[in-house]
């Protein structure tokens, strides 16, 4: 009960307050939603991108399983919000959308938070959740990017419009600085970090201007799926493929938890950006976040239990 009581007060509560704040005054003053999208994606991701990768120091064996662990993982929940896709005839652009909010999740303002919470007499947990949430950036803006602008292009265009966005050269620019120890000079870290940390609040309030006008009068096939799919499926695939990997003790606790985040907010701005069921983008991620105060606790309760 103070576990739930924690992640509601802690978590939950400060991401909706920033989502409610962005449909009020979107509402009030009706805000120019694709001045926001780009602000988004071409300005404040990318520039978090860099950060991330910049500023973390992974290396050892246990950097070496959580990365299988991941890699496994995601490839799974590829797989399957595909076939699901596939099997219930989405059209390319709901497929799309569907398919990020089943595997992109919010492991950054809402799984770093949390892990803090677990793990606060153990800094190994926090640790990993800090990998995991480094391999979801990859992830996103690589899959997740792709998946959102092939709908529309294909093939070279495709191609094309993915080497477009600047999220690709921080990601790789970071690794670069990262590998090589490029010290970079303060007045010009300044301005990055600050940016990098306006992320948070400008991607949420945009969350909350694109559901300002939302009405969920009832749940559609594909939310239904997504919620499952992101707080169901995702949990059980980790616990199996934990057990086949033979992971035990904080580090298993952390990737199982780590597993059961809600839809990434990411997954909206693309919808959103590319134009693909951005209604229903939104959507998935503020059920998902509001579920997830239930299932993350059960989440959590399970892995101190059987790990």
């Amino acid at each position: 009960m103070d576990t739930l009581y924690l992640i509601i007060l802690n978590v939950i509560l400060p991401v909706f307050i920033l989502i409610g704040l962005g449909a009020f005054l979107h509402r009030k003053f009706s805000f120019d939603m694709h001045t926001l999208s780009k602000l988004n994606t071409f300005l404040l991701l990318p520039t978090l991108s860099f950060v991330n990768i910049y500023e973390t120091s992974l290396k050892g064996e246990i950097l070496v399983r959580i990365i299988g662990f991941l890699t496994i993982q995601n490839l799974i929940l590829m797989l399957l919000s595909a076939l699901l896709a596939k099997v219930f005839k989405f059209d390319r652009s709901l497929s799309a959308t569907f398919k990020n909010s089943v595997v992109l999740n919010n492991s950054g303002n809402f799984g770093l938070p949390v892990s803090q919470l677990v793990f606060q007499e153990n800094p190994l947990g926090t640790s990993i959740q800090v990998v995991v949430t480094i391999f979801q950036n990859f992830i996103t803006y690589t899959y997740g990017l792709m998946t959102s602008v092939s709908v529309n292009t294909k093939g070279l265009g495709a191609m094309k419009e993915f080497f477009k966005n600047p999220i690709i050269y921080a990601l790789l620019l970071g690794m670069i600085f990262n590998a090589l120890t490029i010290k970079i000079p303060f007045f010009i870290w300044r301005p990055i970090d600050d940016i990098s940390n306006a992320f948070l609040a400008i991607a949420l309030i945009t969350l909350g201007a694109q559901s300002a006008f939302l009405k969920i009068t009832k749940f559609s096939l594909q939310l239904i799926l997504s919620l499952i799919g992101r707080l169901v499926f995702s949990p059980i695939i980790a616990f199996i493929i934990i057990i086949v990997l033979n992971l035990e003790g904080t580090t298993a606790q952390a990737l199982f938890i780590a597993s059961s985040f809600p839809s990434s907010r990411n997954s909206a701005l693309f919808a959103l950006e590319y134009k693909n069921h951005p209604e229903y983008a939104a959507q998935s991620v503020l059920l998902s976040t509001l579920f997830s105060s239930i299932t993350v606790t059960v989440v959590v309760y399970l892995a101190k239990i059987l790990f």
